[in-house]
C-alpha cells in the first residue's frame, strides 16, 4: 500500500533514484510509470480453476504464466496437460499451495471454504471472477481477467471478438420458427442423472439459445424422475458431450425413466454439446449460442 502519494515534479523527489527506489518498494504512488508491475506481471504463476476461467487465460495469451489447472479446465487440450488440484467445488489446498503459485483465480464456485481460507493462509493472492451467467457477464469476466494478467488492451479485443460473434448468434436465434421446450440432463460418474430447474447455467444457455425451459418448478437441479419429465414434455433432451458419452450415448439416454414418453423420446431429438463450450460462459459464448441454437431448432 502507498504511504506517499506526491507529483514527480516535487522538487523533494526529483532525485530520481530515490524515487524508484521507494517505487520499487511500493512506498510511493506517483505520477510517472512504475518499473515493478510489468515484471511482476512477467513473473506470475498462476492456478486457475474454472474451465471457463483458464480458456480466457489461453484466449489472452498468458499461457505460459499458468502453473496448474483444476479437471474442469479441459479447453483447450494443452490445459488438461498441466498440473491439476482436482474439481473445483473439491479443491486439494495442498496441490495448490505445493505448485508455489503467486496467484490462484477462482469463481464463486470454487471451494470448499476451508480450502480456499488454507490457500489465503498460505500468503497466496486469491482473485474471485465473475460468474453472472449473462452476456454482459461473460464480458465483465474477460475484463477482469485481462485487468489481473495486464493485458487490458487483448481483453478488449477479445469482448469485440465476442460481440461479433454473439451478433451472429442472435441472427440465428431470431430465425427460430418458435420457442422449443428443452430439458438439460446432467450426470456425473455413477451418480444418478439429474434435470435442470431455473437458475443454472444451463438454464440460462436455452434461453439464449431460443429455447424454453422446459423445467421451471424449481430452481438448480434436482434427480430426475420420470413422473416430472413426462409432466414437462420437452421436445428436446439436453446433455453436455462428456455427460452423453459416460451415460452411453442417445439410446442410453432414450432407456431413462420418463424420456421414452416425451415428444423428445419419440423423435429421438437428444442433442449435445461440448462440456465448457456449453456450460462455461467463456469467450466462446457466442459459438456456443449459436451451435446450441441450431441444434434445437
Amino acid at each position: 500500500m502507498s504511504i506517499f502519494s506526491y507529483n514527480c515534479s516535487v522538487p523533494f523527489f526529483r532525485s530520481l533514484a530515490f524515487a524508484i527506489v521507494l517505487c520499487s518498494a511500493g512506498l510511493l504512488s506517483v505520477g510517472c510509470a512504475s518499473t515493478a508491475g510489468s515484471s511482476s506481471i512477467g513473473d506470475m504463476r498462476i492456478v486457475s480453476v474454472g474451465g471457463a476461467t483458464t480458456e480466457t487465460i489461453y484466449a489472452l495469451g498468458s499461457e505460459a504464466s499458468l502453473v496448474g489447472t483444476d479437471t474442469s479446465s479441459v479447453y483447450p487440450e494443452a490445459a488438461a496437460k498441466l498440473p491439476q488440484v482436482g474439481y473445483q467445488r473439491t479443491l486439494s489446498a495442498e496441490g495448490v499451495i505445493s505448485l508455489k503459485p503467486t496467484l490462484v483465480i477462482i469463481s464463486a464456485d470454487a471451494g470448499p471454504p476451508p480450502a480456499i481460507q488454507q490457500i489465503e493462509n498460505a500468503g497466496i493472492k486469491i482473485a474471485r471472477v465473475n460468474t453472472d451467467n449473462t452476456f454482459e457477464g461473460t464480458k465483465a469476466k474477460i475484463r477482469q481477467i485481462a485487468e489481473l494478467l495486464g493485458k487490458k488492451d487483448q481483453g478488449e479485443t477479445l469482448v469485440s471478438k465476442l460481440e461479433g460473434e454473439m451478433a451472429e448468434a442472435e441472427r440465428v436465434v431470431t430465425s427460430l420458427e418458435r420457442k422449443r421446450k428443452v430439458a438439460f440432463i446432467f450426470a456425473r460418474g455413477a451418480g444418478s442423472p439429474q434435470v435442470s430447474g431455473t437458475g443454472t447455467p444451463a438454464d440460462a444457455m436455452i434461453k439464449l439459445a431460443g429455447g424454453a425451459n422446459a423445467i421451471t418448478e424449481f430452481e438448480l437441479y434436482k434427480p430426475l424422475t420420470a413422473e416430472a419429465l413426462v409432466a414437462a414434455q420437452p421436445e428436446v433432451i439436453l446433455l453436455p458431450a462428456r455427460g452423453l458419452e459416460a451415460m452411453g450415448g442417445v439410446d442410453a439416454v432414450l432407456a431413462l425413466p420418463g424420456v421414452a414418453d416425451t415428444p423428445a423420446g419419440k423423435n429421438r431429438k437428444i442433442v449435445s454439446v461440448d462440456d465448457v463450450l456449453l456450460l462455461g460462459f467463456s469467450p466462446r459464448l457466442g459459438l456456443a449460442v449459436k451451435e446450441l441454437s441450431e441444434k434445437i431448432k
